[in-house]
């Protein structure tokens, strides 16, 4: 009757197309999903055809899934991409960002990074990749020797060669921000050597990720 080759005096389903395997009844779709049990990973939860019939992963566990998840391994809220939501970065975060900070150095009229440069930048970097919900804004700055475009030029390398550093280590680019400020922000006396070398520096500064 429903000419799917069972015959109708052995077909379940004489009205509905199926297969000889399932008595003349289509294959069984538990889930409703459309995709058929037969093809289907996750035959009693419905799923997309691209995970073989299961639900797209959400391996934190937010109800956000991976797809849609702007931060997949660490649990956040619905509201804010699937990211944790904005609290406060402790002090001592802070503290510790500034101690790394202190420890990027350059060589003398510079954006090559001074090999001591690399543990803390490695430190840094992990601290990254614990916190997808970070942004990290990068500023340069220089001492007051030379002409001011080429230290605001140089200040800018700096914060440059310090964020691509971290795209290496694999922080995504989209959490950082890189500038420079030259020489308009000293934070110690230009007038001594000691003064100087404080003011040439990097600036590395937290914030929290709400797009």
């Amino acid at each position: 009757m429903d000419k799917d080759g069972v015959p109708d005096d052995q077909d379940l389903c004489p009205l509905l197309p199926g297969t000889l395997a399932w008595h003349g009844c289509p294959v069984p779709d538990a889930d409703h999903d459309g995709i058929n049990d037969e093809h289907d990973s996750c035959p009693t939860i419905p799923g997309v055809g691209r995970y073989n019939g299961c639900p797209v992963p959400d391996r934190d566990g937010d109800g956000v899934n991976d797809e849609e998840d702007r931060c997949p391994d660490s649990a956040g809220t619905v509201a804010n991409h699937g990211c944790p939501e904005n609290k406060e970065i402790r002090k001592e975060t802070r503290e510790k960002i500034n101690y790394i900070a202190r420890n990027i150095l350059f060589t003398t009229a510079s954006d090559h990074l001074m090999d001591s440069s690399y543990l803390a930048l490695d430190v840094l970097a992990a601290l990254m990749k614990d916190h997808p919900e970070w942004h990290l804004t990068i500023e340069g700055h220089t001492d007051n020797q030379g002409k001011a475009d080429k230290n605001l030029l140089l200040s800018k390398q700096r914060a440059t060669a310090v964020r691509d550093y971290l795209v290496k280590k694999g922080i995504p680019e989209n959490q950082l921000t890189a500038g420079g400020l030259g020489q308009e922000h000293p934070i110690a006396d230009n007038n001594t050597a000691a003064g100087r070398a404080t003011n040439r520096r990097v600036e590395l500064k937290l914030s929290q990720e709400t797009q």
